[in-house]
């Protein structure tokens, strides 16, 4: 028997945590013994103040089963679940599904994993805080109750499979609407005029002072003549102004920050970052990942000074101390920050070093000292012109903080600014001697789109969601289908160059590519009709004020301040109303736009989104039963709301016939799953160097014969007794295919050695499969 059992939520957790106590522990994790509910579980009594519970999985009985056992023959147990509103309501649930006695059951929470931490947790246990329970639970019922009752209204409405959440769906109407600001943009130009001066240095050596024109010109002829106006110019210096500045460094990380900052810095995206973070925190080497909190606890600020000084000296360190702005904080203490501060480097995958690593940065610089700068701004005189050139240089006079860590932007690598570090020493009526002065044309920027780090960055802006949210959140928009993250290649463009030298203007045209994207958040087309659905439709779920304050009901919540079931009765009946409303008198929206009339036809263009996806119609479905209309799949890059008539016209070239292989035709389209070959009714997929518009028959043959070689290659053995029988080489090596299913073979067997009877004896000792059609919607 042994005298406390602590449980925790995983296997990892649990490993780290089992070093730190002595004897007379057990440790153990809950290994996902729970689930979410499912919409059979949705049997809520709002006026009871009910509490749905978690559904124990069938495959985690015995999971359940051998805890309860461990539970029973313990004096103590203790829960140590995450020390935020989902993990007390595991350990709440834990209580529940365990039939634990509150009198030995003691609930412990620490926000990182050392032995000083759960040493300290365990000497101060407390019961479980059930307003943070309630405050979860609320969130999960308020967000099954926006997705179990709005996606049957987009599968009558608008597609079969579709879904609807209360953070998802606001998450996509800020895609789309920004995608809407891009194609709505209209660019325009002006003329950015820089000029170069020749000025000695304190040695006497001649260096370059680049200068921008206070103006920029609207026009080609605006910007010529202004150079016109330099060609018999003096330019002298009016004045010369020199300010000292500084820089303070960053918070210590939050969750929001630490995915932007790795989302910059690592190229990892949110998932992938909270994933990493999650090892990390398992392990013991950082504190807990999910927190709203910028605050560094007593120790973690002495140890900081104390490597600060080790490395730097004692004129780099600046204790601060932050606080949390944001109203309901989630309940960690801390900031995320690494365990041990004298830890610069920690052993893992070069995932994990790297966001420790910069974790431990961050942290670090965030208690060192300001950088000190020296700004000088040196204006300059055109003689012949009310205009004047601008100057601004920066020295570094002390670095601080700038030594170890230098927080990143989203927009970096877009400025255009002409600032140089250092500016030659110049007084006022200093004549300077120009040695070139260029105009470029420049055009104004789009507004841009979103990556994962900045819509993290915007829906903490608007209050949407908090810390456990953002991951899931924009993984399951992309896994949806509303959102795709994607690479795509900018255009050419064209702009005009003049440049004054040696008292001559030489006018240049040069080319430049624009509107290049990469990891950007782009709508799908179904991303737009949807959201364009649930706006007409939903407009109070979709109100972004609407979702930011229902976040801060939910701090009531977990403060005591306002009753769970009396907040979710609040919302559902009139929300419940609109349900139905939308279901008996909502219009079917396919997104659909008519682009026109097909020339040659006479019959009328549109596109809207189908069963498979965004597609373009040729003629109108009639109820006499006349001549059916054609459709034909979008091609990739085109969208629903930009695609031209001809462009749709373009698509119904297909199916082209290429001519004739073996006495048999050959044809290429665009199905489902691609463009593809058509050749003696079998298919072969087209790569993705292939347009199917202009693929010869000379490259369908060579396609449909490595088609023919591969498949051959992949046979490794059949049999006369039953022709339905296969042996295959497969992507994971050899396996059975019988009657259109597949067996796996044994990996100390020889594929090719086994016999009829072998085979057989594989099939029938496997599994039967479960259906999933009854799990359809």
């Amino acid at each position: 028997m042994h005298n406390n059992l602590v449980i925790v939520e995983s296997p990892a957790k649990a490993k780290t945590i089992e070093k730190f106590l002595g004897e007379g522990y057990t440790v153990t994790s809950s290994m996902g013994h729970v689930r979410d509910l499912e919409k059979k579980d949705f049997g809520i009594d709002i006026e009871k103040n009910y509490l749905p519970k978690y559904v124990v999985t069938p495959d985690k009985k015995k999971i359940v089963s051998e805890l309860k056992k461990m539970a029973k023959d313990a004096q103590v147990v203790w829960l140590a679940s995450d020390e935020d509103r989902e993990g007390e309501a595991i350990a709440w649930h834990l209580m529940e599904v365990l039939k634990l006695k509150p009198e030995h059951t003691k609930r412990i929470v620490f926000h990182e994993i050392t032995k000083d931490a759960i040493t300290n947790a365990i000497q101060n246990p407390r019961s479980i805080d059930q307003h943070l329970v309630n405050a979860q639970q609320a969130r999960r019922v308020l967000d099954r109750i926006v997705g179990f009752e709005v996606s049957p209204v987009l599968w009558k409405k608008v597609k079969p499979s579709l879904s609807a959440g209360r953070v998802q769906s606001v998450a996509v109407r800020l895609i789309v609407e920004r995608e809407r600001e891009i194609r709505d943009f209209t660019s325009e130009s002006a003329f950015r005029v820089i000029a170069t001066f020749l000025v000695p240095d304190d040695k006497g050596n001649v260096t370059e002072l680049k200068a921008e024109l206070s103006k920029r010109f609207e026009t080609r002829d605006e910007a010529a003549a202004f150079l016109e106006k330099c060609k018999t110019a003096e330019f002298s210096v009016s004045d010369v102004a020199k300010k000292p500045g500084k820089r303070s460094p960053a918070q210590p990380f939050t969750t929001s920050t630490l995915q932007q900052e790795a989302s910059r810095k690592l190229g990892f995206s949110v998932s992938q970052t909270m994933s990493v973070a999650q090892r990390l925190y398992e392990s013991g080497k950082i504190t807990y990942m999910r927190t709203d909190s910028v605050n560094l606890s007593s120790l973690a600020i002495n140890t900081s000074k104390k490597k600060i000084e080790e490395l730097h000296g004692e004129n780099y360190v600046k204790i601060r101390k932050f606080k949390t702005k944001s109203k309901g904080a989630q309940e960690a203490h801390e900031a995320i920050r690494p365990t041990y501060m004298d830890q610069e480097t920690v052993d893992g995958t070069s995932q994990e070093q790297r966001l420790y690593e910069l974790i431990w940065k961050r942290t670090i610089a965030s208690q060192m000292a300001d950088a000190i700068m020296e700004r000088t701004t040196v204006t300059i005189d055109v003689s012949t012109a009310s205009e004047k050139f601008i100057a601004s240089g920066e020295v570094i006079v002390f670095d601080g903080f700038l030594r170890v860590y230098i927080e990143s932007t989203d927009d970096e690598g877009q400025s255009n600014g002409n600032g140089q570090s250092i500016i030659p020493p110049l007084h006022a009526k200093d004549v300077l001697s120009m040695e070139k002065t260029i105009a470029t044309e420049r055009f104004s920027q789009r507004p841009a789109r979103y990556t994962e780090a900045s819509l993290v960055k915007r829906l903490e802006e608007l209050g949407i969601g908090r810390p456990s949210t953002y991951a899931p959140t924009i993984t399951t928009v992309q896994n949806r289908n509303y959102v795709v993250k994607e690479d795509r290649p900018g255009v050419e463009r064209e702009y005009q160059v003049l440049e004054l030298k040696g008292g001559k203007i030489k006018e240049q045209t040069k080319t430049e590519i624009t509107g290049a994207e990469k990891s950007k958040l782009f709508p799908t087309d179904i991303g737009m009709v949807v959201t364009d659905f649930l706006v007409d439709n939903f407009s109070e779920i979709m109100d972004y004020n609407f979702t930011a304050d229902v976040e801060k009901e939910f701090d009531d919540i977990a403060d005591g301040k306002l009753v769970w079931n009396e907040m979710i009765d609040k919302f559902y009946k009139p929300f419940h109303e609109k349900v139905d409303d939308a279901l008996e008198n909502a219009e079917r929206s396919k997104g659909e736009r008519v682009l026109g009339v097909d020339p040659k036809t006479g019959k009328q263009v549109s596109v809207k989104i189908g069963r498979f996806g965004p597609l373009a119609q040729l003629g109108e479905a009639s109820e006499e039963g006349g001549e059916k209309p054609q459709f034909s799949s979008l091609r990739s890059g085109q969208h629903i709301e930009t695609i031209t008539l001809e462009e749709a016209l373009e698509l119904f070239k297909l199916p082209r016939e290429l001519g004739d292989f073996e006495g048999k035709k050959v044809s290429v389209s665009i199905g489902r799953f691609g463009p593809y070959v058509r050749h003696d009714n079998k298919f072969v997929s087209l790569g993705k160097e292939d347009d199917p518009y202009s693929v010869g028959l000379e490259r369908a043959v060579e396609l449909i014969e490595i088609k023919r070689e591969k498949d051959k290659n992949a046979v490794v053995k059949v049999f006369s007794e039953d022709a339905e029988l296969q042996i295959l080489n497969g992507r994971w090596g050899p396996y059975i295919k019988y009657k259109k299913k597949n067996f796996k073979i044994p990996k100390s067997t020889k594929a090719e050695e086994l016999s009829f009877e072998d085979c057989m004896k594989i099939v029938s000792a496997a599994p039967a499969t479960k259906s999933t059609r009854s799990r359809k919607k």
